[in-house]
């Protein structure tokens, strides 16, 4: 990621998570699970509906290029409608969740959710307008604020968020039985009532005060309920259990459902792997880490040392939590060997994030700094600069949540 796009910002545990979770999610969970839906007969009709379903799955799936192609088809469809354009700045947005931060898929992003809100309102202004025309302009307006709030612009990233949850709230009065809309809804009563200091204040003033409580239920209700976010909703609960509510049996149901569901998305193995890491069980862990050698047998080297490389990753993380620095450091120099900067680039920025943690709970501080920097200059950080910058203010605490992020 180029430092000049994105501004490293200071952020404690909570910030952290409200950056790398909420407002990019997900590093790892791509965001694009959203509602199709529209008052056109052509939005109704079961083939276009197949293609919007179809079109998440791949995303999920990291098939980033053919769900570029489905969501194409839909917003040429549809011109006058947000849906596809919704959709197709979600492509772009799981791209950068999956650590491909280059300026063109930045600058792509910033033009399609810009693309969306200008449909969106535009419908809006005219009579033909519904509750998904809102339920879009929401959705549009809160990925527009997580960007500036990146951009380390917090009161303009509250600023959109006021508006996103106008717009949300305008969508659930239109229409009370409409489940994915509590995707959002229940996210920001969920981390506003986290918020602390200068934030908590921020949300009072521009939004609301959070309630945690009804933020969790809003999302347990979307992921039971939700036709078309449900799988969003449990990404975010399996975060919120796993690195904030220190809840990781919850975390661990959750973790195996989106594991089994989405094969080919290597950050759901990697959750259930830490679940299994944080509640003891063994024996489940060394499975996973044998499982993913397993399909290191793919006739691909770029396959194989794909995984390889999660694998090295997960037995590094349960080493540090063990707290035998000397072999975490060995597994991340292991994945360094076969760096693959151009499509595999996530996996740099964040070994390097965990080697500098390494040092730190050695007691190494100046040798721990060296790989924060590190990262916080790299041209594709991948989104680690976030925790780089976390970690510069702070080392990390033994058992950290976050060592196994």
């Amino acid at each position: 990621m180029n430092k000049r796009c994105f501004p490293p910002m200071h952020v404690t545990r909570l910030r952290f998570l409200l950056a790398s979770v909420l407002f990019v999610p997900l590093l790892f969970f791509p965001a694009a699970d959203f509602i199709y839906a529209s008052d056109s007969p052509n939005f109704q009709e079961a083939d276009i509906k197949k293609d919007i379903l179809d079109g998440i799955r791949l995303l999920y799936n990291y098939q980033f290029e053919d769900a570029e192609k489905i969501f194409q088809k839909v917003t040429n469809n549809s011109i006058e409608r947000p849906a596809g354009y919704f959709y197709l700045a979600m492509v772009s947005w799981s791209r950068l969740s999956s650590g491909f931060w280059s300026p063109d898929v930045v600058d792509e992003f910033r033009t399609r959710i810009d693309q969306t809100i200008k449909i969106a309102k535009k419908r809006i202004e005219k009579n033909g307008h519904n509750s998904y025309d809102y339920l879009f302009l929401g959705g549009a307006l809160g990925f527009k604020g997580r960007f500036r709030l990146m951009q380390g612009k917090w009161f303009s990233s509250f600023l959109f968020a006021t508006d996103a949850i106008e717009a949300l709230k305008t969508c659930i009065n239109m229409d009370p039985y409409n489940r994915d809309v509590l995707l959002g809804l229940g996210t920001y009563d969920y981390y506003t009532a986290r918020l602390s200091g200068v934030l908590k204040f921020l949300s009072y003033l521009l939004i609301r005060w959070g309630d945690r409580e009804e933020g969790l239920r809003k999302l347990h209700l979307a992921a039971r309920e939700a036709v078309y976010s449900a799988t969003e909703a449990k990404s975010m609960l399996l975060h919120i259990y796993l690195f904030l509510e220190d809840d990781f049996s919850k975390a661990l149901n959750l973790a195996e459902d989106l594991s089994k569901e989405y094969k080919k998305n290597p950050r759901f193995e990697v959750m259930k792997g830490l679940c299994y890491i944080r509640l003891g069980m063994d024996q489940k862990y060394k499975e996973l880490v044998a499982e993913f050698r397993q399909r290191d047998s793919d006739p691909s080297p770029e396959t194989r040392n794909f995984w390889e490389r999660r694998s090295l990753y997960l037995e590094c993380i349960n080493y540090l939590y063990n707290e035998s620095y000397s072999e975490a450091k060995s597994k991340i120099n292991e994945i360094l060997k076969t760096a693959d900067p151009e499509k595999d680039p996530w996996m740099i920025a964040w070994p390097l994030i965990k080697m500098g943690m390494c040092y730190d709970l050695e007691g190494n501080r100046e040798e721990a700094r060296k790989y924060y920097f590190r990262v916080l200059n790299m041209k594709n950080g991948s989104g680690a600069q976030f925790l780089a910058e976390k970690l510069l203010e702070a080392p990390p605490a033994k058992k950290d949540p976050f060592l196994g992020y």
